[in-house]
C-alpha cells in the first residue's frame, strides 16, 4: 500500500458495501486518512461504532462527512486536502430507478459531474468511478444512467488537468446490498422455496474483495479516461440457486421460477462489441482507452473501423462458465456466507 502512504482517500457513498470493504482492506495499512462521504447519518454512526469496536487502534483514521453528491458545495468542503477519490455513490436498484428515472439522473449523472468538478478544482490526483455491467447495452433506467455516468467521466477526463479519471465496470457483487443470495438464505430458513427469475439466465459473479481489487488495479494501471473491466466468470441463475440450496439445506427440487422481471436481460455484457474492438488485454483485466478524437465531427463520417465487423462482445454467456461445485466453492468462500453458516449475525450494507 506504499502508493497510499500518508495519503487521504475519500469514498463517496462510503457507508455502502464497497466502502466497508475498502475500510476493512485499508485501515491497517499506512494510509493517512479515509473520508466517508454520504447522506445517511445513521449508517455513518453505525459504521463509526463498528470500526471503533473491531479496529480501535486505527479507527481514528476514518473521518465522516455528511453530504450529497447532488450538492456540489458539500463535495467541495469534503474534497479539501484529498489525494484520491473512489466514487461509489449511486442509485443502484433497477426498480427504483425505473419508477423514478430523474432521481437516477440527479445522483448517477449530475452527481458524478459534481464529484469530478470538485475533485479537479481541489487538485485530487486520481478519481475512480464505479460503474456496472448494466451500462453496456443498457435497457433500463439504472443502466442508462450509469452509461451516462461513464460518458461524463470520459468527457471530463479530456480536460481534467493533473487529475486522472478512470471508470471500473463490474458484474453482480455477491452478498452486497440488494443482491439475491441473502434473500435466498432467508427463504430457505423460513421453509419457503427459493424463487428465481429464469433458470438459463447468466450473470457475472464476483466478491466485494474482487471489486476492490479492480478499483486498485484501475488506480495503479489505468490511464486518464480508461474504462477497466475484470475478466469475471459467470454462472446460470439455477446453478447459483442450487449452490445456495446445498450450502444451507434448501430443496433444489422446489426452486420456483417466477419469470424475467421488467428491465432484466438474459445475460449481461461487460464489454460491448464496439469496446472489444479497441480493448487492451491486460491478463486478468481489460482496458478500454478513451476515445480522444477532437471535436472535429467530420472524422465521425469519414473514418471507420473494419475490425468491429468480426469481433464479439464480452458477456456472461461467453465468459468462463462455473459449474455447480465451482459456484458453491466461490459462494462458500465469502465472509458473509461463513458468518451465516456459523450463526454469526450479518448486516448487508
Amino acid at each position: 500500500m506504499s502508493l497510499f502512504k500518508d495519503k487521504t482517500l475519500l469514498i463517496t457513498g462510503g457507508t455502502g458495501s464497497f466502502g466497508n470493504a475498502v475500510l476493512n482492506r485499508f485501515l491497517k495499512t499506512d494510509i493517512g486518512e479515509i473520508r466517508i462521504f454520504s447522506r445517511d447519518e445513521k449508517k455513518q454512526d453505525d459504521m463509526r461504532h463498528d470500526f471503533q469496536v473491531r479496529m480501535p487502534e486505527v479507527a481514528k483514521k476514518i473521518k465522516f462527512y455528511i453530504g450529497d453528491v447532488r450538492n456540489k458545495s458539500t463535495l467541495k468542503y469534503a474534497m479539501k486536502g484529498v489525494d484520491y477519490v473512489f466514487h461509489a455513490a449511486a442509485l443502484k436498484q433497477v426498480p427504483s430507478c425505473e419508477f423514478f428515472p430523474m432521481e437516477a439522473v440527479k445522483t448517477n449523472v449530475i452527481g458524478t459531474d459534481n464529484v469530478l468538478d470538485a475533485a479537479i478544482d481541489a487538485g485530487v490526483k486520481c478519481v475512480i468511478c464505479l460503474s456496472t455491467d448494466k451500462a453496456a447495452y443498457p435497457i433500463n433506467a439504472m443502466g442508462i444512467s450509469k452509461a451516462l455516468e461513464e460518458k461524463v467521466a470520459v468527457a471530463k477526463s479530456r480536460n481534467s488537468g493533473s487529475t486522472k479519471i478512470c471508470c471500473t465496470r463490474y458484474g453482480n457483487v455477491m452478498c452486497s446490498r440488494g443482491s439475491v443470495i441473502p434473500l435466498w438464505i432467508e427463504q430457505i430458513r423460513k421453509g419457503n422455496p427459493i424463487t428465481i427469475t429464469e433458470p438459463r439466465m447468466t450473470r457475472f459473479i464476483m466478491s466485494l474483495e474482487e471489486a476492490v481489487d479492480l478499483v486498485l488495479f484501475a488506480f495503479e494501471h489505468g490511464q486518464n479516461g480508461d474504462i477497466l473491466v475484470q475478466k469475471a466468470p459467470a454462472c446460470t441463475i439455477r446453478t447459483q440457486a442450487e449452490a445456495v440450496c446445498e450450502l444451507f439445506g434448501g430443496k433444489k427440487e422446489e426452486i420456483k421460477v417466477i419469470g424475467i422481471r421488467h428491465g432484466e436481460k438474459m445475460y449481461e455484457t461487460l464489454l460491448t462489441k464496439e469496446e472489444c474492438a479497441k480493448a487492451e488485454d491486460l491478463g486478468n483485466f481489460y482496458r478500454v482507452p478513451a476515445d480522444n478524437r477532437d471535436l472535429n465531427y467530420d472524422k465521425f463520417f469519414k473514418e471507420g473501423d473494419t475490425k468491429r465487423a468480426t469481433i464479439e462482445e464480452f458477456n456472461s454467456d461467453n465468459t468462463r462458465r462455473l459449474n455447480l461445485e465451482e459456484t458453491k466453492e466461490k459462494i462458500a468462500s465469502l465472509e458473509y456466507i461463513q458468518n451465516e453458516l456459523n450463526g454469526i449475525p450479518n448486516i448487508v450494507k
